[in-house]
């Protein structure tokens, strides 16, 4: 069978999405882009917010009229959610939810024996479980590539739906973690990205045992022999505080980069949003990571319209973001989750308000994003080569502090290869990031 993929959503989907390409690749099955007409299209779906349950019903619609004879599945946090919601659309032929993914390749071989709308799902309290969909043995990318350590979430925030949607927290063997990293490292690849739904729980069901955690994994792949970096896809704060970081930062091949979801800068709305630390305890970790490298990028995300947010709250954020100094700013208008908290308090913002909001804190990113790259004039990084213009020879990556930089070279066989190591000292700005020269 010709199986074409489309995901949508966080870099764990994409993970589970590559990992099932090697399934049904190992069982006898072509993968064909999703433009192509395929006998199976399989969508990965989001449900963060409205609009991801928006884009996941619009691709299936899609897919299903590119070949209406296919074998549609739709599999992911969607599908775990709403099963019976995905069921009811017309095409739809498999739901798979969380934890029930592995065995992808069997349901949909199975479906072409026994016709009818077939859902494959646990409750999300029943999965407790780490799902060994199998290690990608090639990804898009051919630099990064991306490890799943933990999946699940027992924090609840009020306006999320994640726990509901992957369940309870569970982490991955250490022995597969180190195997996979290996494996990765031994095809080439050099920045191995540590990811899951809450990275930084890795090993906490397991009542924090002397050989678990988050910082264990970091020490078992900096220990590893090769030339290549670790960069952490994303940090809770709910999780993790200013001694935890302090920690991490020994290890040398850890990048110097988190994403560190803030979601607001008032006290009174991560209250209400039950994030569990407050903005003096989020500006404590900044000030750590930027003592130990001035130059320490931080991502963050931040929620605008959460009910009840006051404008002075929405200053609190605004204020915030432009002390810390973020390097990005991820900017969300709130979403009504059903069964959520959140969904049910008073005071719920208008969109209006919700757009006015966006769009001043969007402005506000643009200049402290700005700032960040300014500080950077001058300072010497290592460039791992991502892209060479074969025509100009410009040669374009990502540091290790994460900014996108153009150094130029020649179209000849001596200049820098994708997939190398470069160091440059950045000189300015330059399209979408900073212009870098090569240090000799």
């Amino acid at each position: 069978m010709k199986v074409a993929f489309h995901t949508l959503g966080c870099k764990v989907n994409q993970y589970e999405s590559e990992a099932l390409q090697e399934k049904f690749k190992f069982g006898g099955h072509e993968i064909v882009p999703e433009t192509d007409v395929a006998d199976v299209y399989v969508i990965n779906t989001c449900t963060v917010t409205g609009l991801a349950d928006r884009k996941s019903r619009q691709f299936i619609r899609r897919l299903r009229n590119q070949n209406p004879d296919c074998i549609l599945a739709v599999i992911g946090c969607y599908a775990q959610l709403q099963p019976d919601e995905i069921a009811a659309i017309e095409g739809v032929n498999i739901v798979v939810g969380t934890n029930e993914k592995a065995g992808l390749v069997e349901i949909v071989e199975n479906y072409r024996k026994n016709q009818g709308v077939d859902v494959h799902r646990k409750d999300y309290d029943a999965i407790t479980e780490f799902e060994e969909i199998g290690m990608p043995v090639s990804m898009d990318s051919r630099t990064r590539a991306y490890i799943k350590i933990q999946d699940g979430c027992n924090r609840f925030c009020s306006y999320c739906v994640v726990p509901y949607a992957r369940g309870n927290i569970r982490s991955r063997e250490r022995e597969n973690i180190v195997e996979e990293a290996q494996q990765l490292i031994h095809s080439g690849y050099k920045e191995i990205v540590l990811t899951g739904i809450n990275t930084a729980l890795y090993g906490a069901e397991k009542d924090a045992a002397p050989n678990q955690g988050l910082e264990q994994i970091i020490s078992d792949l900096d220990g590893l022999q090769g030339e290549f970096r670790i960069r952490l896809s994303s940090l809770e704060p709910t999780v993790i505080n200013a001694d935890t970081v302090t920690r991490l930062l020994k290890y040398k091949k850890l990048c110097p980069h988190f994403h560190l979801s803030l979601q607001s800068g008032s006290d009174h709305v991560l209250k209400a949003m039950k994030r569990n630390y407050n903005s003096a305890d989020y500006m404590e970790i900044i000030r750590v990571l930027k003592n130990h490298d001035p130059g320490f990028a931080v991502t963050t995300d931040v929620i605008v319209g959460f009910p009840g947010e006051t404008e002075e709250d929405f200053q609190d954020s605004c204020d915030l973001v432009a002390e810390a100094g973020f390097s990005k700013v991820h900017v969300f208008k709130y979403s009504k989750r059903s069964g959520t908290p959140a969904a049910e308090m008073p005071n719920q913002i208008n969109p209006a308000e919700k757009n006015r909001r966006s769009a001043a804190l969007l402005k506000l990113e643009g200049e402290v994003g700005r700032r960040f790259l300014e500080q950077q004039i001058g300072t010497r990084r290592t460039l791992l080569i991502e892209d060479v213009d074969c025509q100009t020879g410009m040669i374009s990556g990502y540091t290790e502090n994460y900014i996108r930089v153009y150094v130029p070279g020649d179209s000849t066989d001596s200049s820098p290869q994708i997939n190398a190591f470069l160091q440059v000292s950045l000189t300015g700005f330059y399209l979408d990031g900073m212009y870098g020269e090569p240090i000799t």
